[in-house]
């Protein structure tokens, strides 16, 4: 039987104001005050004694650190000391390989956790923060050290004479042999590769990854058969509205993909009668049995009902009547699951499972997407590097004679 439903009384504004001040909150509280580092996960009751941290919710923390400053969600000089004490941190402290980091670090001594790897991704993600706040702060230490951090990294080495960038390095064992060659949430590793002053890669590396294309109930897109998140995580800050390159519009084709995967879940009534309208999107989350890269379309990883609310929390600029139904629905009929940080990290109806746990980077691509959808904040700020515009420019975007501005992907 469906919860009784306690209806919220703001507006869809209000709702995403809360959602991102209690996701700034966890930025705030479950960072080391000495070093800025940011937990990768932390339970929702705000007594959660693990100290790994991940790179990427660094990342996803620097943004969510200037929103907060630019919303008054806490006092402005002390954000400003927090983000010039992580990036302090992160120039001169913290373990790296040509200026690539560890996905997991302890949190308080940079120390690298469980032998994970050099992290391409997880450093482009944690480079998408450090520029954001570089351009927002006019403080001249911040900037400084920001220009630093991303203008030491050696995209070449990544490429490790290959035509696509690797996916990381482990001291022990050398390159991955993994590299990103077809479309996910690769983007912006390439874009901030081809942007660099300093160690930049040619537009052969843009043109030598795949894309190819999924077929879902009369929508095409591409994709690469991932979970949801790879239609998010680029365009969290690099802003690919009205334009496009040789292949795509990535805008809209985020917008098809959620379409398509909103179609999909809604597929599954059969099997899971709690995916409707109002409640659906599943993307790469924990799950009761362990953390799972899972979604669709075609279906991806063992689906069991569950609710994934950063799924839609990272559309709303794409899909945003749809996607914001959704995270209404589970402020007023879900009641466990919304905490002190927002929403838990994934939910079952069906099972009554609620993960105790929220991550970072999905609170993370919630707040900043949030965030673009009302204002388009992240975006315009980070777009505002001379970087980020050379990146795109190489890649060979161009603007479109006609800006396709569906009803459905109405932007800010």
């Amino acid at each position: 039987m469906e919860p009784a439903r306690v209806p919220y009384p703001g507006s869809d504004d209000a709702l995403l104001d809360e959602i991102e001040r209690k996701a700034f909150d966890f930025f705030w509280s479950e960072a080391s005050a000495t070093t800025g580092q940011v937990k990768d996960r932390a339970t929702q009751d705000g007594k959660d004694a693990r100290k790994i941290a991940s790179i990427a919710a660094t990342g996803f923390g620097l943004s969510g650190l200037c929103t907060g400053h630019e919303r008054g969600y806490g006092d402005k000089q002390d954000i400003v000391e927090r983000v010039r004490t992580t990036l302090q941190f992160l120039w001169h402290k913290l373990p790296h390989e040509h200026g690539f980091y560890y996905h997991f670090i302890d949190m308080n001594s940079g120390e690298r956790q469980w032998k994970c790897e050099i992290s391409s991704i997880d450093t482009s993600i944690l480079l998408c923060g450090v520029l954001t706040a570089r351009q927002y702060f006019a403080d001249a230490e911040i900037q400084d050290l920001a220009t630093k951090i991303y203008e030491r990294v050696d995209w070449p080495w990544m490429l490790n004479h290959g035509e696509t960038l690797s996916m990381g390095w482990h001291p022990e064992d050398g390159f991955l042999k993994a590299r990103w060659e077809h479309y996910c949430e690769l983007m912006m590793i390439y874009l901030l590769a081809m942007g660099s002053p300093t160690h930049p890669i040619t537009a052969e590396a843009w043109h030598a990854w795949t894309r190819p294309t999924v077929k879902f109930q009369g929508l095409e897109y591409i994709s690469g058969n991932d979970p949801l998140f790879t239609h998010q995580y680029s365009q969290a800050w690099f802003d690919f509205r009205g334009k496009r390159d040789d292949y795509a519009d990535y805008f809209e084709n985020s917008v098809k993909a959620t379409e398509a995967h909103k179609l999909f879940c809604l597929s599954l009534r059969d099997q899971f009668p709690d995916y409707s309208e109002h409640l659906w999107g599943i993307t790469a989350s924990d799950t009761f049995f362990g953390y799972q890269a899972w979604g669709g379309p075609p279906p991806i990883g063992k689906l069991d009902g569950s609710v994934v609310p950063c799924a839609t929390g990272g559309s709303l600029p794409f899909l945003f009547p749809d996607c914001m139904r959704v995270l209404r629905t589970i402020r007023e009929r879900y009641h466990l699951a919304w905490g002190r940080y927002g929403f838990v990290d994934a939910f079952n109806p069906l099972t009554n499972w609620y993960d105790p746990d929220v991550l970072g980077i999905d609170l993370g691509i919630t707040m900043l997407m949030a965030e673009n959808r009302r204002t388009g904040f992240v975006c315009k700020t980070f777009m505002k590097n001379k970087e980020a515009q050379r990146g795109m420019e190489v890649a060979g975007f161009r603007a479109e004679h006609v800006v396709h501005a569906g009803k459905k992907s109405a932007r800010p």
